[in-house]
């Protein structure tokens, strides 16, 4: 599976069972009902695909007016920083209001979001590559698809 597609499915699942994960995640943290958690999660996932958007947009704006082109460690770094600092900011107001806990509540609570996103975002797309092939831009020059190891 190749092109818009293939993005579509990949965001779709990833996304659903993101705010699934969210939804026990956010209860367990809160002693909120799931009923009070579900809509949060869908409220922090779609700020943080808006985020994602617009941080992107933001940054390639800055790279492109950069002498040095090219994604260092360091510039890697600094995006990715820049991005969860960003989406912190705006989520962890929203967690502590939405939930009825403090900052320092929700500010822990998003540092346990930060760390899932993490450790689920690198499986979810080995996992994704697995079942359904890589991607053009990952295939060798004139291979099928095939799948990730």
């Amino acid at each position: 599976m190749q092109g818009l597609k293939r993005k579509l499915v990949y965001v779709t699942l990833y996304e659903v069972i993101a705010i699934v994960c969210a939804t026990v995640g956010f209860a367990l943290m809160s002693g909120k009902e799931v009923s009070e958690a579900g809509p949060l999660s869908v409220i922090c996932s779609v700020v943080a695909v808006a985020w994602n958007m617009a941080f992107n947009s933001m940054f390639e704006a800055w790279e492109s007016r950069q002498a040095t082109r090219g994604r260092s460690i360091g510039r890697r770094v600094a995006h990715a920083i820049g991005f969860e600092g960003g989406l912190a900011a705006i989520l962890v107001p929203v967690i502590a209001w939405w939930l009825g806990v403090s900052m320092w509540e929700a500010l822990v609570m998003d540092i346990g979001l930060m760390i899932f996103f993490l450790v689920y975002t690198f499986c979810f797309n080995w996992a994704f590559d697995r079942i359904f092939g890589l991607p053009a831009s990952a295939l060798p020059a004139g291979g099928a698809a095939q799948s990730a190891c």
